[in-house]
């Protein structure tokens, strides 16, 4: 990687628009110097149009992409989360590490393509299809890592702790055979993915896969063992996405999901409650005052029929939040961001919840939010645009039609609210790297033919 610099008439940087600025990164693809209300040195590169901070993906199930678009039939009376969740255990029962390496190289250079800049897998496919472990226990994870090396976007890889079929310690059923892990066997996946992922310039964390997956013994020791080989390692949990779920552990505890997570376990910055759809009051106000993360998903959270994340309330706690493509039906950071506050409009009947008094463009204050919330939940350094932070970040294409005439501002609010969102995207940039260009992944041919032919093989009777 080399240093290098580059000029943009309008950039985004966290404390909000900047004209005629001036990025640096070092050797290291790290950002050295941002200087605003300047001139374009002879010989730098202008960017084609305004820059915005790269967003980073804090929720992925890579495999999952293979069958998006295919569970949209009335599979009984009434489908739900469950009904689909069936679905998804007979793909994943059929998946190879081959498939896996390729419907993720795919889905890894559509997110470069569709704005986002990193992705936190939460890799839960750990073995063979009749549950065995493969010969290298990390065949699963190592393909998600090369996948990831291969188009260069950064990767916090989660493995996936996964235990039990419900609260109580129900034993697993058939479709979870692939995911099920000892405590053990765990951290010593953790040990052994270590510094393979140290060495690609990767984060490793882990993911508690629920609350109903992990009873509380696992949960405690399995943290007590992930902190033993890092101890600001990220902690990611599903957790409150439907309302079964939010039942079954009153009855099995008589506590929700999130108030008996806040009260067992050490949650504070380090962690992502992915979805925490449905909290009490009492448990937006603990959760936000922790500090972790809420991982919302909107496309997939619609796409399931969970619910609506109650963002105003979050923010009056002042609670941290990113986004995530989780199960893929949409790969599309403008997109994530359109649902996220159109599903608001819809909660609440009003316009522009987004939006804040620091920034009024809800476009604006939405992406700054979420690349500070998903930098927090990656565990690495992606937090903007900004001195020590990774040279991240989106150029749009101000010629779009969409775009044109307007000012940047207006341009990111078009590109989330009136474009087809990836089509106002010129260029792409991680690690002071370019990995898209004209709207393009160098490897997009290559990898949609990889995509087709998995998923072909998979799909075949």
């Amino acid at each position: 990687m080399t240093a290098g610099r580059l000029f943009a008439a309008d950039a985004l940087l966290p404390e909000g628009w900047a004209k005629n600025v001036l990025l640096a990164w070092n050797d290291a693809g790290q950002l050295t110097r941002i200087e605003a209300g300047t001139h374009a040195p002879a010989g730098v590169q202008s960017a084609k149009g305004p820059l915005v901070p790269g967003m980073p993906n804090l929720h992925s199930h890579a495999f999952q992409r293979g069958f998006a678009g295919l569970t949209e039939f009335r599979a009984g009376e009434q489908d739900s989360f469950w009904s689909w969740r069936t679905l998804m255990y007979r793909f994943a029962g059929r998946l190879a590490p081959q498939h896996m390496e390729a419907i993720a190289t795919w889905l890894y250079a559509e997110m470069l393509e569709a704005g986002y800049t990193s992705v936190c897998e939460f890799q839960y496919v750990h073995h063979q299809d009749d549950g065995r472990p493969y010969a290298d226990d990390a065949t699963l994870s190592l393909a998600l890592l090369r996948a990831a090396q291969k188009v260069g976007i950064g990767f916090t890889l989660l493995p996936v702790l996964y235990q039990t079929s419900g609260f109580g310690g129900l034993p697993p059923n058939e479709g979870q055979r692939r995911f099920i892990r000892s405590t053990e066997s765990m951290l010593a996946l953790l040990e052994s993915l270590k510094p393979r992922c140290d060495a690609q310039g990767a984060c490793l964390g882990l993911a508690p896969h629920s609350l109903r997956a992990v009873p509380p013994d696992a949960l405690r020791e399995a943290i007590a063992g992930l902190d033993a080989i890092d101890r600001s390692a990220p902690i990611h949990i599903h957790i409150a996405e439907q309302t079964r779920e939010v039942e079954d552990c009153i009855a099995w505890s008589g506590s929700r999901p999130v108030e008996w997570l806040l009260d067992h376990a050490p949650v504070d910055a380090r962690w992502c409650l992915v979805h925490a759809t449905h909290m009490s009051d009492a448990e937006y106000q603990r959760a936000a005052a922790s500090g972790a993360v809420a991982g919302l998903c909107p496309t997939t959270e619609a796409n399931l029929g969970d619910g609506i994340f109650d963002l105003p309330r979050w923010r009056r706690h002042h609670g941290a939040w990113g986004l995530g493509s989780d199960s893929h039906a949409t790969v599309n950071a403008a997109e994530e961001l359109l649902m996220l506050e159109y599903s608001q409009r819809l909660a609440t009947r009003q316009r522009n919840v987004g939006a804040s008094a620091a920034q009024p463009q809800v476009a604006t204050a939405l992406t700054l939010a979420a690349v500070q919330g998903g930098a927090q939940a990656s565990g690495r350094a992606v937090g903007g645009l900004e001195a020590g932070q990774q040279a991240d970040f989106v150029i749009l294409d101000a010629d779009h039609l969409a775009l044109q005439g307007l000012g940047a501002p207006e341009m990111l609010s078009a590109h989330v609210f009136a474009s087809h969102r990836t089509s106002a995207i010129d260029a792409v940039w991680v690690g002071g790297k370019p990995r898209v260009a004209a709207g393009r992944h160098a490897l997009h041919d290559e990898a949609a033919r990889g995509f087709v032919q998995a998923r072909s093989q998979l799909l075949k009777d």
